[in-house]
């Protein structure tokens, strides 16, 4: 996928109507108030030595900031915003932790964050775990963020 087929799902997600109730979507995972695509997934090997890992991570990062140049482009500037508060209220069974932004924390550890209309659109780098599985994420909700 290039930056182009990312700008398009993006635009795809904004148009589309959000599902009443949570469950997977073509491009990821969808609910009341917000689509998460998954655009990219690296899933590394058993005999990964680090090295590609460390080159994939640097890869999507680079990805998310190309995808952000382009998306400034739009909307202005982004806002880089912390998920770790989010996290750790979340974490603490706070109630003031609203999906999606209770699940992409999880992951997540800060987004690339924009006001468009009524809707948010936020890019970022979900890491799974230690030398997890990665993905670039776009997040399209009309959910304020924590």
């Amino acid at each position: 996928m290039s930056s182009a087929d990312d700008l398009a799902t993006i635009d795809l997600l904004r148009a589309r109507g959000f599902p009443e109730a949570p469950g997977r979507s073509g491009v990821g995972r969808a609910g009341p108030g917000f689509h998460l695509a998954e655009l990219r997934t690296y899933e590394p090997g058993e005999d990964d030595d680090g090295t590609a890992y460390a080159d994939a991570e640097e890869q999507y990062e680079a990805e998310r900031d190309a995808l952000a140049v382009l998306l400034d482009g739009r909307w202005g500037p982004a806002q880089v915003f912390s998920l770790a508060g989010a996290f750790a209220r979340h974490v603490a069974e706070a109630p003031d932790v609203p999906e999606p932004w209770a699940s992409v924390s999880e992951t997540v550890p800060d987004v690339h964050l924009w006001r468009a209309g009524q809707q948010w659109i936020a890019v970022g780098v979900a890491r799974w775990g230690e030398r997890g599985a990665l993905q670039l994420l776009a997040l399209v909700t009309e959910v304020d963020p924590p």
